[in-house]
Parts: structure tokens; sequence; C-alpha cells
């Protein structure tokens, strides 16, 4: 038995009933013969690996009056049956079907009486010069108080095979389910921590204490000593500057606008969600911050950057402001006792929506990232995690709403999400299946209506982008135009 963290609670505490946070998956495969059963293979290939697979065997146990976080425990009663479930689009079997189907099936919440995940085989897929026998995808939907995006990755590499003709791993499907606990030994636990958890918070504090002390360098009062100095130009300055020669105008990292400026995909959601993907060849996307000496992540963030911002002026809602992202940052060391378990923090970053120049805005979007990352780095950002963990459910939850009401009441901290996980470079394989693609499907939630992720993948870049039905329903137009932004500073670089 092993209790959820206070960041894996928290993800509990904010689902309601309109916004579900799973970590999902869509991988797309080739039929490797016309006489494959996709939905056969998947289920033995699931049963032979559950030993490895802990976040598929565990399920929920409330602790009584919410006094306490969950607990994981191996479920005595688990039935794979009821988690990998068999699904077909209809005919012609067109990628805009998939995903029509795959954003209907990520809206729905997950069933808490059982391991929070399901698995569905989606068959139908028209042929492609590529797979000329057809193609079918697994949707794999993990709860996110189970893993988080760099561990739902790790998952996902130990469901499929490295090679078409893998052997069956060693003590294929042996594991032990446990017994609940019983009610005295999960109050007493309550108790306990209840006991001990003011300890923590002042030994976490002494270690904030710590991490600020160590940094050298503050950028949040470097940015405001810039926005000081940008004021004395102009006549004052040339009072004060008398005798001196005048240091040359630069422009500095911004940080972002707080508030964030107000978008129409900026409000409270619906039950319904729009999902898409894209896909470019990843040498495309080094090519194209090459010129600059940008990351991969510098392009992803630009790209994304100049479609909203083309999306935004087409209808006639860009903000003068340019809009601000929250962008995932993981701490996993690979040294946690517990890999399966959210180890992850953010930063936000300036977009620069408000730059006409693609190779402007790559520029900007590299300087705001890495003064994202210098904040990151001098605040104990990376102590968030363990923050949580020193709430009760209780306070969590009221924290989750309260947040929540701010941020569809206009006190919006960020726009979107952007995020760049790095995948497996060598192909995946499922009973000699060969994995084609590995899309990202993420969540949205209340004043953060769109979701834009990217996975690198098998030499790919495979871009997913998850939206409220109502508040982006055009969003393969917006997914074309980050495509069209990645092929303009491919060439923009050449």
């Amino acid at each position: 038995m092993q209790q959820l963290s206070g960041l894996d609670a928290a993800f509990l505490a904010a689902e309601d009933d309109h916004q579900a946070l799973h970590v999902s998956q869509l991988v797309v495969l080739d039929r490797p013969d016309p006489d494959f059963e996709p939905y056969t293979a998947w289920r033995q290939q699931l049963a032979d690996r559950l030993h490895l697979l802990e976040p598929l065997r565990r399920r929920l146990v409330e602790v009584p009056l919410g006094l306490d976080h969950p607990y994981w425990i191996s479920d005595p009663d688990f039935d794979l049956d009821f988690h990998v479930r068999h699904s077909a689009v209809p005919p012609p079997g067109t990628d805009e079907q998939l995903d029509t189907l795959v954003g209907r099936l990520i809206a729905g919440p997950m069933d808490r009486d059982h391991p929070l995940w399901v698995s569905h085989v989606i068959e139908g897929l028209a042929p492609t010069e590529e797979s000329p026998h057809g193609r079918f995808a697994l949707l794999t939907m993990v709860h996110h108080s189970a893993i988080d995006g760099a561990s739902g990755a790790e998952l996902l590499t130990l469901m499929l095979d490295d090679s078409p003709d893998a052997e069956e791993p060693a003590d294929a499907g042996a594991w032990r389910p446990e017994d609940p606990p019983s009610t005295l030994d999960l109050l007493g636990r309550a108790a306990w921590h209840g006991v001990t958890r003011p300890g923590r918070a002042l030994l976490l504090a002494a270690r904030a204490g710590q991490h600020l002390a160590a940094a050298t360098r503050q950028p949040a009062v470097v940015d405001l000593a810039d926005r000081a100095r940008r004021t004395l130009r102009g006549p004052l300055g040339d009072v004060l500057n008398l005798g001196r020669e005048r240091d040359p105008d630069v422009d500095p990292p911004r940080l972002p606008t707080t508030p964030a400026p107000s978008t129409p995909f900026n409000a409270a959601i619906s039950r319904y969600r729009r999902f898409t993907r894209r896909s470019v060849p990843l040498q495309d996307v080094k090519a194209a911050g090459k010129a600059l000496e940008a990351t991969v992540n510098d392009v992803v963030v630009a790209a994304c950057a100049g479609a909203l911002r083309t999306y935004l002026l087409e209808h006639g809602a860009l903000p003068d402001e340019p809009l601000t992202a929250l962008i995932p940052v993981s701490l996993r060391t690979g040294e946690e006792p517990d890999m399966w378990t959210n180890r992850v923090s953010g930063t936000v970053a300036s977009l620069p929506t408000d730059l006409a120049d693609p190779r402007e805005r790559l520029a900007a979007a590299h300087r705001s990232l890495h003064t994202a990352k210098a904040v990151f780095a001098a605040t104990p950002a990376a102590l968030a995690p363990d923050g949580v963990e020193l709430g009760t459910p209780a306070i969590t939850a009221l924290i989750s709403r309260t947040t929540t009401r701010w941020a569809t009441n206009g006190v919006l901290p960020f726009n979107v999400i952007v995020s760049n996980v790095p995948g497996p470079q060598e192909p995946l394989y499922m009973a000699g299946a060969r994995a084609r693609h590995y899309y990202p499907v993420s969540a949205v939630a209340d004043g953060q209506g769109l979701n834009m992720t990217v996975q690198s993948y098998a030499g790919s870049v495979d871009v997913g982008l998850v939206s409220d039905a109502a508040l982006v329903p055009d969003l393969p137009r917006l997914a074309d135009l980050v495509v069209e932004e990645l092929e303009t500073l491919a060439r923009a670089a050449s």
C-alpha cells in the first residue's frame, strides 16, 4: 500500500463534472498482415506485462472524511477486460474520423472503483502507402494522479516492444494483489500524519530558504531594473547622463504580463472536447533552429506562438500584449524511490504573439525561455510538489476550486499550456506491428481551454492539440497553422 503524494492527490481534487485529468497517448500502428487481430494482441501484451506496469494494477482507497490523501493498493478485483476496450471508426476510416472519436473518448471521467486507466483499440483506419495492410490505433488514458508526462512516456515503452520479434517478458503476468486496509488503520495513519505535518512544513521552509540563498541572480529583479532604466531614456536620461557615454539600448528578455491577457479560449469549459494532430520530420524542426542556435523547444514554442497569432488575428481577437504559456518542467532525476508519481513543476514564459516576423518570434522565444528557465532556477519552484504534500485533501480541493474561480473570472496566470516531451527515438512495436506515430493527448481545465503538446518519436515531431469543443471549435485550423509556422521557420533557416 502506498499513499498518493500531495501533487498526485491535487489532480484528483481538481476534477469535477466537466473536467477530467487524464495523461493520454494515441499510438498509430501498421497492421503487419491482413489477418492480424489488434485487440487480441494488445490484450495479451498487457496481460504479459502487468507485473511491470504498476500504475495499471493500482486502485484508490479513500481515507474516511477526507482526513488524508488516498492510498494505492494492488487491486484484488482487477479485471483486464474492464480496461481494454474495442472501438472502430466507420468507413472510409480517415484521420479526421479518428480525431473526432478520440475527442469523445477523452471527455469522460474515470471510474474510481477501478484502477484509473483504460486503453481503446481502435480499428477501421484506411491503409496508406507505408501501411498497405491498414492501420489501427491505441488510445491509452491514465489518470494524472498516477503518472505525469515523463513517466507516461516511460510506461508506454514498457507496454510496447523495442523490436518486432521481442520475446515474452520473464515472469509474465506474475503479480500479487493486496487486501484493502481497515478503516481503523487509515484513521491511525491520518492522525500520525496530522502530528508530523507541521514539522515537515518547517523543513520545507528551510529548504526553500537555502534554495533562494544559493541563487546567484534573480531575473525578476533584473527585469524590474531594466524596466526602470528604460523609463530614463529621452530628455530626462540626457540630463542624468551628462558627462558620460550612455550604454546602448538592448531588448532584454521579457517576463510575462501578469495577469495574462484574455483570449476566447480562456473561459469556463464544457464537457466536450476536440482533438487534432499533425506530424513533421524532426530534422526539419532541428534545421529551423540551427541558424539562431535555437533548441527544438525554442522552435516549438515559436511555432505555437505564430500559429496562435494568426489564429487570433483571423478571429479578430489578438491582444496587444503577448500571450503567456505554462511550460511544464520535469523534476525527475532518475533516483526517485517511486517513479510512478508526479514529479513535475512549471514555469511561465512570454509567447511572442505580438511580433509579426517569424525569425523575430523565434529569437524572442529563445530569449523568453532562457528567462523562464532562469526564473525557475532562482526560485524554489522545484519544491512545489513537496509543498502540495503538506495540505490535507480538503485544503487541496479548496485551493483548486479558488484557482479555477479566479481563472474563469479573468485573473489568468497564463493563456495556454505548451509542452514539448522527448520520446523514444527508436521505433516501438506491438506483437510485430510497428508504431508509426506517438501523439500526446493532454487535458484542459476551466480558464485554460487549449493545450498544445508536442512529442518527439522515431525521427518525427508529433503534435497533439486538445481544446474545449465550444471555445476552439475549429481546432484543425490551428493545427495546420502550427505546421505552416514550422515550415516557414525551416525555409527561413535554409
